[in-house]
């Protein structure tokens, strides 16, 4: 048995090569499951051998020719399984040519196939984002099932439900063409930020910092693509302020409260830069415009200066892209910061019939911080009961309760 300090060493490499591996074995055969089944054997393999000679100078071609193996021995002990896999090879191949190992005897970098293939429409969006943490961020089903707060066996039948239905509806593992991709990539940029938001919401750094490196690597394979170079920038604007984000007892703090010396400026500096790149060369996306916005709140020295007929200007932009109640809520706090909170207070009754905003706390929680700062204190405390009432983690109803307390407490 590897000593505990191994195990942790090769296990972070193998989920650094983890997609690697996985996405060239899919195209090599033509099958998630068997993907899977002979990666995770090679990893094993390698847990019992690396501690004992060292690990090999280049761990991605070990861990391919070892998986390789395995896949024959399995397909040998099973012909109808052979069988199988062969038509569904063949399927493969009319996306193309498989593509040579990397110098160093590697897998190649086939991760984009299995980004549009974890993302695809013809699967539920919540086994997209299970697929891709499990197949992509290399997360083991307890792993993925703890991220998003359910049982581990909730989380493995939504797996197998995703795995089963590429099989069924035959999906292809193929990067889409040119005339398909504009279509299908909001859908993979929108798993990623997902699994960013869901960190971010529950203060799960570690979770945010995973969906920070899909998107990395993502924009590493689409580089032309400036809504990938926005998607990033607004992960990056977004979490700089994650260490500022908890007060000493672990309660979330609002921005006003925050120390911003804590922000990262190094992730702001990079986000900034990516923000400029999204937002030239062509009409803007939703993530530019939207790390825009991150963007100007970084660079604020404070609320009060913050530049918010800029911020509302840019909410304007985002709301003609994307028409969306949630975005008419963001754009009333801006307008309340910019012309007063009668005004962002006025936008937000007339989104109270929106049945989207249905079971929506920051719309509840946005009209009782406006109602506050007018003085109406018993409206502001019946808002932020609905609001603890509707919010998600423990920690959301903490902050909303804080409030309320001040509010009560006139």
């Amino acid at each position: 048995m590897p000593e505990p300090d191994a195990r942790a060493s090769v296990e972070a490499i193998f989920r650094e090569e983890r997609g690697l591996l996985l996405a060239a074995l899919v195209r090599r055969f033509g099958d998630l499951d068997l993907a899977e089944e002979v990666a995770s054997d090679a990893i094993e393999a390698a847990l019992v051998h690396w501690p004992e000679r060292g690990v090999p100078p280049s761990p991605g071609a070990w861990l391919m020719t070892t998986a390789r193996r395995k896949a024959v021995d399995r397909l040998r002990r099973d012909r109808a399984y052979a069988a199988r896999l062969a038509i569904l090879q063949v399927e493969a191949e009319r996306a193309g040519p498989v593509p040579a190992p990397e110098p160093d005897g590697g897998p190649p970098d086939e991760r984009l196939q299995l980004f549009f293939t974890c993302a695809h429409p013809a699967l539920a969006a919540e086994d997209r984002t299970a697929l891709t943490l499990r197949c992509l961020a290399g997360l083991t089903t307890p792993e993925v099932a703890r991220a998003f707060l359910v049982p581990t066996a909730t989380m493995a039948k939504r797996i197998v439900r995703a795995k089963h239905r590429i099989r069924e509806a035959r999906i292809p593992f193929r990067v889409p063409g040119p005339d398909e991709l504009p279509e299908r990539l909001p859908g993979v940029l929108q798993v990623l930020y997902s699994i960013f938001t869901e960190g971010y919401a529950a203060a799960r750094s570690d979770l945010a910092q995973e969906a920070v490196r899909l998107a990395r690597i993502l924009r590493r394979l689409l580089p032309d693509e400036r809504e990938t170079a926005g998607l990033l920038a607004l992960m990056l604007l977004t979490h700089a302020r994650h260490a500022a984000r908890l007060a000493p007892d672990g309660g979330l703090l609002l921005l006003d409260e925050q120390d911003r010396s804590r922000w990262d400026r190094a992730l702001i500096e990079e986000g900034r830069g990516l923000a400029e790149a999204a937002l030239t060369g062509g009409p803007p996306g939703p993530y530019g415009v939207q790390a825009a916005i991150a963007a100007l709140h970084d660079e604020a020295a404070d609320v009060a200066s913050t530049d918010w007929p800029q911020i509302v200007a840019l909410y304007d932009v985002l709301l003609a892209l994307t028409p969306s109640p949630v975005v008419a809520v963001n754009r009333a706090g801006a307008i309340a910061m910019r012309d007063g909170p009668e005004a962002g207070l006025a936008l937000l009754d007339e989104l109270a019939g929106e049945p989207r905003l249905r079971g929506y706390h920051p719309y509840a929680a946005s009209r009782a911080d406006l109602l506050r700062r007018l003085g109406r204190r018993a409206e502001a405390a019946a808002a932020y009961r609905e609001a603890i009432g509707l919010a998600e983690t423990d920690r959301e109803r903490a902050l909303l309760r804080r409030m309320l307390d001040g509010v009560e407490a006139g």
